[in-house]
């Protein structure tokens, strides 16, 4: 074993201290961390940072001067000391540290200088010299001292353009909600402009006024069924039995379609030791075009999604020579957030994916990942997010003693992880500055050593491949195969060859 056992111990009395806290905890205005988000902190190390982020691309507005532009907003950004939670708390622990009750609490000495940052890339300024600052920001670790978060103002692309690389730790957001702060932060309008910092709390006060001023008001026909959706809500037991019996039937082979974490999961090049260096790639396809494949195959956006990741997939690993025999396996993140939440770290669930990689016959393929994705929601059907929470916590325990030993790469409870998070379906702009593109970048961990992110905004597709630079060296040729396999879906279900993708 690489480890001793001793952090098994450690973290099975910091999960005891955890509820001991909860149940028993002193008042305090300091927020404390969920399980969920506490073991984003406990499993990040040197060679597996646990943050998430992106690119978001703009162009400048017409006229502007792009020293004065970008200046302007970098000041701008810092132009507030009331800062949003996520900006202006920083992480606090007990006397046990890590092992036991963490915390966020207001940060009175945020330095915002630390945190925006300004880079210019060296000519040409193409992507790919964008894609290596990234690959290369992306590896490190944030620091715990201060708010868990970094904002870097890229300048030097070519065509007028630049960038905003974020990065996040996973502790404090997730996809869903990561989304709602670039929208706070942007206009759907060319001529807005902002005149205090995005990242202020009235900044997103005013976002959340306008969500409630959007909302639709319930029907009749809602009113009349509160009653059964609050016996739904606290009827916990039916939903947690059924979806337990299902587990555990999955587990003796009589799941049908339903995959699981652990189970069947083969061993592939992906499924390795990482270091900490990261490779980041990115390219967008048009919208329309992969909801066509769904729809030809009645199927979901979703599904045609993991079909066109699945025979990417597929070659990618034929031409390593890695491909294994049977099928490899996907975490799917689900949200579980409620409508309106604005303000919960993380609300996400996971369904495990077959991708049927073990198939030639990309019409099979498909059928196997559509059956796959079914039986995975039928596994959360009728459970409220609380109950969906604590069900993975149960279903993730094997992890709890395979990561502090050493053994997640040797036994991976899947092979990949492709997110698929819904972004704005309109232009936003900043300041003036159109963006072009939202390219997200997500978690390398050990024993995966690929992540797949996609963001749906405008008309486009945003997919956002982050790898381990030692484990995946050529990982950018996933971008041809990528569109290789959406043009083979294509012709599969008789759509032909459409117009190959956008450039990123």
């Amino acid at each position: 074993f690489r480890y001793s056992a001793q952090p098994v111990l450690c973290f099975s009395v910091c999960t005891l201290i955890q509820i001991n806290a909860r149940l028993n905890g002193p008042d305090t205005t300091m927020k404390r961390l969920s399980f969920l988000d506490s073991a984003f902190l406990l499993a990040e190390n040197r060679e597996t940072p646990m943050h998430v982020g992106g690119i978001n691309l703009f162009t400048m507005p017409k006229g502007a001067d792009s020293k004065t532009f970008l200046h302007e907003l970098s000041d701008g950004l810092k132009a507030t000391k009331d800062l949003q939670p996520i900006f202006g708390d920083r992480l606090k622990t007990g006397p046990l540290g890590a092992l036991g009750p963490m915390y966020f609490d207001t940060d009175k000495d945020v330095d915002l200088a630390y945190h925006i940052r300004h880079s210019a890339l060296p000519k040409p300024g193409r992507y790919r010299e964008l894609f290596e600052l990234v690959s290369r920001l992306h590896a490190t670790l944030l620091d715990r001292n201060r708010p868990l978060w970094e904002m870097h103002l890229i300048e030097g692309l070519q065509d007028r353009q630049f960038a905003l690389y974020t990065k996040y730790h996973h502790a404090v957001i997730d996809g869903v909600r990561s989304i709602h702060l670039a929208q706070s932060m942007y206009s759907t309008s060319a001529r807005a402009r902002m005149h205090d910092s995005p990242l202020s709390r009235g900044a997103m006060e005013r976002y959340r006024a306008s969500l409630q001023a959007a909302a639709i008001p319930p029907t009749d026909e809602e009113v009349r069924n509160v009653a059964d959706r609050l016996k739904a809500t606290y009827d916990s037991s039916v939903h947690m039995a059924g979806a337990l019996r299902r587990f555990s039937q999955a587990w003796m082979g009589r799941g049908g379609a339903l995959s699981l974490p652990w189970l069947d999961v083969p061993r592939s090049p992906i499924n390795t030791h990482v270091d900490g260096a990261r490779r980041f790639v990115a390219q967008s396809w048009p919208f329309e075009r992969i909801r066509a494949v769904g729809k030809a195959l009645d199927g979901t956006f979703n599904d045609a999604v993991l079909a066109m990741c699945a025979g990417a997939l597929r070659t990618y690993l034929k031409r390593q020579r890695g491909l294994p025999p049977q099928s490899l396996k996907a975490m799917v993140p689900v949200s579980l957030r409620q409508a309106g939440d604005i303000d919960s770290p993380n609300a996400v669930g996971t369904i495990s994916a077959d991708l049927g990689t073990n198939l030639k016959d990309p019409l099979k393929r498909f059928a196997v990942i559509q059956a796959s994705m079914r039986a995975g929601k039928d596994m959360f059907k009728g459970m409220s997010a609380k109950e969906s929470e604590l069900f993975m916590q149960i279903t993730q325990l094997p992890g709890v003693l395979l990561i502090p030993l050493g053994l997640i790469s040797r036994f991976p409870p899947f092979n990949t992880v492709i997110s698929n998070v819904p972004g704005p379906r309109r232009p936003m702009y900043w300041n003036g500055a159109r963006l072009e593109g939202v390219y997200p970048a997500s978690i390398v961990s050990e024993g995966a050593a690929l992540n797949i992110t996609l963001v749906s905004y405008d008309k486009n597709v945003d997919f956002g491949i982050i790898a381990c630079r030692r484990t995946m060296p050529s990982v950018q040729q996933l971008i041809d195969d990528l569109e290789a396999s959406l043009q083979e879906l294509e012709e599969a279900a008789g759509l032909g060859t459409r117009r190959r993708r956008k450039r990123a």
